[in-house]
């Protein structure tokens, strides 16, 4: 990539990285960058046919330079048998990320605390809760970037896998099930509504969510939460309706604009289970 030649190429990072290896010459530098994928702030974004990892190579913000910004994303043919990565299973998840505690639980029919129990009838609805504890920051909004069920903790190419949220928030569940987002108390948290189902092997289900904080004055289709509303047969978006374009690409492929300055998110993976549906 041809940059500004005012530009230090040390200060070039991959997402969150930089560069493993720097080199300096009268014709120019070069910064390389070896990461493995889901490292670095590099998003995972999962389609009918395609497996898709993608991030972007930016500079700071200097006087005397523009600042650098070039999408980077790498395509995968998306095999039948394709499962994500493991997470570590747990019923109530809570995980620190510098000064952003997040926090994902099953929880009691009025959100009045933790569920006390992990079993649901056939069809019932699951009450789902995550939140992102804030201390010294700016307030951000909390999202559900991507959910998966699985009928195992530590999933695998033989673990069988039914999708929720895909596409950058987008709860496909939605379309043909009960399953919703509810209304917001605030935007650190989000709250699901899941229809129980089970899988046809009967077995029991794990959830694998994606959470991410966000700058709340800045969604755009790769940082949102869309549900289907069936009555008007199209995509909405629960914080914003008025704003729901940004649920138009919730049936193809979901790509975020062009971030500008310092506006990142922060995200870790969660699992909670097993459920037992009866």
């Amino acid at each position: 990539i041809n940059v500004n030649s005012q530009v230090d190429p040390s200060l070039l990072r991959l997402g969150d990285c930089p560069p493993t290896q720097l080199s300096v010459n009268p014709q120019g530098s070069e910064a390389v960058f070896y990461a493995e994928f889901l490292t670095c702030n590099i998003r995972r974004l999962v389609t009918t046919n395609e497996i898709i990892f993608e991030t972007e190579i930016t500079s700071p913000t200097l006087s005397k330079a523009t600042p650098i910004y070039y999408p980077v994303a790498c395509a995968y043919e998306r095999e039948e048998d394709w499962a994500p990565p493991l997470y570590d299973p747990l019923l109530f998840h809570t995980h620190g990320q510098g000064d952003l505690a997040f926090r994902m639980a099953l929880m009691k029919d009025d959100f009045s605390g933790v569920a006390t129990t992990t079993t649901f009838s056939l069809g019932s609805m699951i009450p789902i809760a995550a939140s992102v504890a804030q201390q010294n920051h700016q307030p951000l909004i909390l999202l559900l970037d991507e959910c998966l069920a699985s009928t195992t903790p530590e999933l695998a190419p033989d673990s069988h896998v039914y999708p929720l949220i895909t596409n950058k928030g987008c709860l496909v569940d939605s379309k043909n099930t009960n399953s919703r987002f509810l209304p917001r108390n605030q935007l650190s948290e989000i709250r699901l509504s899941l229809q129980a189902f089970k899988f046809a092997t009967g077995e029991d289900v794990y959830l694998h969510c994606r959470l991410v904080a966000w700058e709340p004055r800045d969604l755009d289709s790769g940082n949102k939460a869309c549900q289907y509303d069936r009555t008007s047969s199209r995509w909405v978006l629960v914080d914003d309706p008025s704003q729901s374009s940004l649920c138009s690409c919730c049936d193809t492929n979901c790509q975020g604009r062009k971030k500008r300055g310092i506006t990142a998110g922060h995200s870790v993976n969660s699992v909670i289970g097993p459920l037992v549906i009866i």
